[in-house]
């Protein structure tokens, strides 16, 4: 089975920043649709950022990420990226990395076959 891999989560105090990384071995990502979603406690998983292939690549944010992150990805090192600034203490969730998106809207996370496991981000 593919199993997507994330790094980066951890603890941070408002305002300050992380990058999440996501990659997998033996199996080419970046062909494919990204994205990033993240679950809270209690709360359902939410689309955070997308980035698609078509019209080459076209990015999708939440609203309420808009302007603090940033998806992308390196598709010679096969791994993507979300780059959060600002952060919020609503922002602390658990964020998964998903690839390979079938059917739906970008963040829209019953489309995607591929996911990781999870990070955990923690704003204080």
């Amino acid at each position: 089975d593919v199993q997507l891999v994330e790094s980066g989560g951890g603890s941070v105090e408002a305002g300050g920043s992380l990058r999440l990384s996501c990659t997998a071995s033996d199996y080419t990502l970046t062909i494919y649709d990204l994205a990033w979603f993240r679950q809270a406690a209690g709360k359902e998983r939410e689309g955070v950022a997308a980035l698609t292939t078509s019209g080459g690549g076209t990015t999708f944010y939440a609203d309420s990420v808009k302007g603090r992150f940033t998806i992308s990805e390196d598709s010679a090192k096969n791994i993507f990226y979300l780059q959060m600034n600002n952060l919020k203490p609503e922002d602390t969730a658990m964020y998964y990395c998903a690839s390979n998106r079938w059917r739906g809207t970008p963040l829209n996370p019953n489309g995607y076959v591929q996911w990781g496991q999870g990070t955990q981000v923690t704003v204080s």
